[in-house]
């Protein structure tokens, strides 16, 4: 794991752990559900196969990230979070929110799995009210389900089994329709419009 920070804190504790360039990067990547190592690679554009490979031998070794064998479709190998990884998801939703409030200097495009975060992280459960719907959320080659529900949001990598509603787009274009409200070409919404645009009220 490298060096440790060698003080007793929780917080240097934590950070002991998944303190290293990436490595809660790598953890968002995996929190809607496992992905094989090319996916991850993808999602984090920025960050080297060689580096990549260290941060999840460093994860597992943590007992943050396990790696698994997938049957069909994706039969091979594929990594997951453990239960101690899960219980990171808190933690990276309150760092999103916080973020949220720096400035934007980055260049390259949110990945999927950043763009659903930053969801979780704009939810308002009193905007959203009694608002009960489940969407199949189609971004690029991702299929998640959305659901809102009792004032809460969850979401989970595959696709909705009784979607109200369908939302086909690419990142930029969800992007745009969520936080400025424009429908660009690329987006496409099948089903209950009028929840959706609840929903996006309450992401906004």
């Amino acid at each position: 794991m490298g060096a440790t920070y060698d003080d007793p804190c929780g917080v240097a504790r934590a950070l002991d752990v998944v303190g290293q360039r990436w490595a809660l990067l790598v953890v968002r990547e995996l929190l809607l559900g496992p992905k094989r190592f090319r996916d991850l690679v993808h999602g984090l554009g920025g960050l080297s196969p060689n580096v990549l490979s260290q941060r999840l031998k460093e994860l597992e070794s943590s007992g943050i990230v396990r790696r698994v064998m997938a049957g069909p479709p994706v039969s091979g190998p594929v990594y997951e979070l453990t239960d101690e990884g899960v219980a990171l998801e808190p933690v990276l939703v309150a760092l999103g929110r916080w973020g949220r409030n720096r400035p934007v200097t980055a260049t390259r495009q949110m990945s999927v799995d950043a763009l659903l975060l930053a969801l979780r992280t704009t939810f308002n459960p009193a905007v959203a009210g009694d608002l009960s719907i489940e969407v199949d959320l189609r971004i690029e080659d991702d299929r998640v389900s959305l659901t809102v529900a009792d004032g809460q949001i969850s979401m989970r990598r595959g696709p909705s089994q009784h979607p109200d509603a369908t939302i086909t787009a690419d990142v930029a274009s969800l992007r745009a329709l969520v936080y400025r409200g424009i429908e660009e070409p690329g987006v496409r919404i099948d089903g209950n419009k009028a929840a959706v645009r609840r929903l996006l009220a309450a992401l906004r």
